[in-house]
């Protein structure tokens, strides 16, 4: 499974408006899916959120949760070019932000080993430095792309 696979340009927004969380989540969120059932996602996301921060540090966030509203996993990207106050575990504000969704029913845990993924990835993009490098959603993607296969050589 390769994350750039599962990125859609239409998803990627790297000039999300600095804000608070919840409008950065929301923004994301209705990237996804509208109306009712984004309003349902976001509401879990955010009680998530109570029960503990998904900023992991160094500029990057992945909040996450399971939801009905979706069949399938979806994922959305968005970077802000001012941080915001995400309550990392660094204490540090968020630039990078991953949301993942998916459905209760998911063959073969996509969710987990997605996640786990993202975290890898970040773990590079923090080590180079490249939250802000890329320019475009076509250029994040190819990003990824090429950190996946740096990731696949050393294995």
């Amino acid at each position: 499974m390769n994350l750039s696979s599962l990125l859609s340009k239409k998803r990627i927004n790297l000039s999300l408006k600095p804000g608070k969380k919840e409008a950065v989540i929301r923004e994301l969120v209705y990237s996804i899916k509208k109306g009712e059932d984004a309003e349902l996602i976001i509401s879990t996301l955010l009680k998530r959120e109570e029960l503990g921060s998904t900023g992991i540090g160094k500029g990057i966030a992945i909040p996450h949760c399971r939801s009905l509203a979706v069949e399938k996993l979806e994922i959305a990207v968005g970077r802000t070019l001012k941080p915001i106050n995400f309550k990392s575990i660094d204490k540090k504000p968020v630039s990078l932000i991953f949301l993942i969704i998916a459905p209760p029913q998911d063959p073969g845990n996509q969710y987990l080993i997605t996640l786990g993924k993202i975290v890898q990835i970040a773990k590079e993009i923090t080590k180079k430095n490249l939250i802000q490098k890329p320019k475009t959603p076509e250029e994040f993607i190819s990003l990824i792309n090429d950190l996946e296969k740096g990731l696949k050589r050393r294995k």
